[in-house]
């Protein structure tokens, strides 16, 4: 992939915020991160407000309902769905009402298929994971479901282009095995890499930009190639030498890097040089040409920024924003 929906020196949010206030909450997101903004979440405005509900409310013919346990399946909506339903329309209004004559990226982000499964309890209480075949209609499910809601993102803002991301957290401990039995004293069976990628690539919108984050250790990167991803979103400050080869074979097949360098709770936030050492570091022990560098990668938080304060989450979208101007720059230039 040569062409990247966003321009030179980009950076972005990864999804969550803090507060109840989605039309501030989303002037902010316009004004620091302009090049690629993105409709957040707020999970502390209660059920369904979180990226679990807001995913779920997006299931089709597969309604979900809040226990003691978290969210499960269940025969018919009820008042848990219609809550998640809501806070989303609500949210798409004020997308419109921000976003009003924008034209070009704007990011959506939506639980992934494994992530959801091993979230989501089936009726009789295990986790969806344990069972192959649900995993598979919730796939399809989703799938269809987030065809309808980037719809209707392109209703309301007709300029954009949209960009999907897709959280996947729980991937790698569904690959490893490691996810634990609803009555926490097993251990779930680990899913084959094919099977992974096959399920990721069924929720894949055709001819739109799909990124997956994963902030968690060990990305599986060939199981995210296998599924036809064009992006991927990761924590820097979890890299490891041993993913530099993997990370260098995906950027040479055009994958596009979206490297968290900054913290998603408060902090005393580093300065701009350092927040972009990370990316320029990486980029040149790779070897890649520098002229890439400020294209191809776009800098973010290290995960949500659901847990920090609104005065932080807005300084680190900014402090990521001025970041990024400094991988316009010739590598070489940033050494100490």
């Amino acid at each position: 992939m040569s062409e990247f929906p966003w321009g030179e020196a980009s950076a972005t949010g990864v999804g969550s915020h803090p507060g109840a206030d989605h039309v501030e909450t989303l002037r902010t997101v316009f004004g620091e991160v302009p090049d690629l903004p993105y409709l957040p979440e707020l999970p502390d405005r209660g059920v369904g407000a979180d990226m679990v509900g807001r995913t779920a409310s997006l299931l089709v013919d597969l309604p979900v309902e809040v226990q003691p346990s978290g969210w499960r399946f269940t025969d018919r909506p009820g008042r848990d769905l219609r809550r998640a339903r809501e806070h989303l329309a609500r949210d798409l209004d004020g997308l419109e009402e921000v976003a009003q004559g924008y034209e070009g990226p704007l990011k959506i982000q939506v639980c992934g298929p494994w992530t959801l499964a091993g979230t989501v309890e089936l009726r009789y209480g295990d986790r969806t994971l344990a069972d192959p075949g649900a995993v598979r209609d919730v796939a399809e499910s989703l799938a269809e479901g987030l065809a309808a809601h980037i719809a209707a993102v392109r209703s309301r803002v007709p300029g954009a282009t949209v960009v999907v991301q897709l959280e996947e957290p729980g991937l790698p401990g569904a690959l490893a095995g490691t996810v634990p039995t609803a009555s926490g004293f097993g251990r779930l069976a680990a899913v084959e890499p094919p099977i992974a990628a096959e399920r990721l690539r069924a929720v894949l919108p055709p001819e739109v930009f799909t990124v997956v984050h994963c902030c968690a250790p060990e990305v599986p990167f060939d199981v995210l190639r296998s599924a036809g991803v064009r992006g991927v979103s990761l924590d820097a400050g979890l890299l490891r030498r041993r993913d530099e080869d993997k990370i260098g074979e995906a950027i040479d097949r055009g994958t596009a890097l979206f490297l968290g360098v900054v913290p998603g709770t408060d902090s005393r936030l580093p300065d701009i040089g350092v927040v972009a050492r990370p990316a320029v570091e990486l980029w040149r022990r790779l070897g890649f040409a520098p002229a890439g560098l400020a294209r191809q990668v776009v800098l973010t938080p290290s995960c949500g920024l659901a847990g920090a304060s609104p005065g932080y989450a807005r300084a680190a979208l900014a402090r990521c924003r001025e970041a990024a101007r400094v991988l316009r720059e010739d590598p070489e230039d940033e050494r100490d």
